[in-house]
């Protein structure tokens, strides 16, 4: 009896924390991507980028469908959209192109980083139900992330435009509607 009383308590935690490991496993990828970038394994950064965009998709749908949400969970959630959604597409993209054009390239890098943490700290103090305001952090680091496969197609100032774009959406106040 002790037995599955334990067991069945033991469930019950892990059960409310499913959305919290899956947001976990979103950072541990972009971390991953980060080190792969420093490694010089761009290719396998940006793969490690879109399996964290997975893991960051199923955290809100779990949170939901098992009545998980939390204030606790929000915020972690939006530590871990930056490392993976802003830091990582951020330097991807630094190190494929950006880093040619010196300064200003990383002047870039950084405002990028600094969009999405303001998009982030306004969406955690903000209340919005069916939209979001500006460019979502995870669309925008999926685009710039994306935009790495053009490396070598596009001409190299078109890649300051991208994300010099993408930030500016990031911190606009245009409605998206959420999906």
């Amino acid at each position: 009896m002790f037995i599955l009383q334990h067991l069945d308590q033991t469930i019950k935690k892990m059960r409310t924390q499913a959305a919290n490991l899956l947001t976990v496993m979103n950072l541990g990828l972009g971390a991953f991507a980060i080190i792969f970038v420093l490694q010089g394994q761009l290719y396998t950064s940006l793969l490690f980028i879109c399996l964290a965009a997975i893991f960051d998709r199923f955290d809100g749908i779990v949170a939901r469908k098992l009545n998980i949400t939390s204030d606790l969970g929000k915020q972690l959630d939006s530590l871990c959209d930056l490392i993976s959604f802003g830091v990582a597409p951020a330097l991807l993209l630094y190190s494929a192109i950006l880093f040619d054009f010196g300064t200003s390239g990383a002047i870039f890098t950084i405002i990028f980083i600094a969009c999405g943490a303001i998009r982030l700290a306004r969406f955690n103090v903000s209340e919005h139900h069916g939209y979001f305001v500006g460019l979502p952090i995870t669309a925008g680091g999926c685009l710039l992330t994306i935009s790495f496969l053009l490396v070598g197609v596009l001409p190299a100032p078109a890649f300051m435009f991208i994300i010099l774009i993408l930030s500016f959406l990031m911190i606009s106040t245009f409605k998206v509607t959420k999906v």
